[in-house]
């Protein structure tokens, strides 16, 4: 036998990818009881499910090594930096400036977060106040009604 068929008969990808197919595969099964043994058992959970309802779900994991293949190749050469010319430096001009303009608009955004979670958080502490109050006065008035 030869030394590439060999290799191919050490991890066959075809077959890798039937196991984990939406059903009680061996792999799959591998998975799951690995999963709750390593204390991940939400994880092994979601398996069960995976296994059971996932081709009802439309969920295949089977074409996953696949798809992150070629999602990585239309991904190659793209440069995510937004200090990259055009060689239009009117176009670089008001790019820049439509950043710094969403920029601030982010900043006054988060702001405008910062302000209303505090807000909540001083109404939630009245309202807690409040019921403590509430509770006390009640509780007094009780104590109060016993001792007479």
């Amino acid at each position: 036998m030869s030394d590439a068929k060999a290799k191919a008969k050490v991890f066959d990808e075809q077959e890798f990818s039937r196991q984990l197919r939406p059903a009680w595969t061996p792999l799959n099964i591998a998975l799951m009881v690995f999963m709750f043994v390593v204390g991940l058992w939400p994880l092994g959970l979601a398996m069960i499910v995976y296994m059971s309802y996932g081709r009802e779900m439309g969920i295949d994991l089977s074409n996953w090594g696949r798809a992150k293949k070629s999602a990585s190749r239309a991904m190659d050469g793209v440069k995510w930096s937004s200090d990259r010319t055009t060689g239009n430096a009117a176009f670089d001009e008001w790019r820049d400036n439509e950043l710094k303009r969403l920029d601030e608009e982010r900043r006054k955004l988060d702001e405008a977060r910062r302000e209303f979670d505090e807000y909540v958080q001083e109404l939630r502490r009245a309202r807690d106040r409040d019921e403590f109050e509430t509770f006390q006065n009640k509780r007094r008035g009780q104590s109060d009604d016993t001792q007479a």
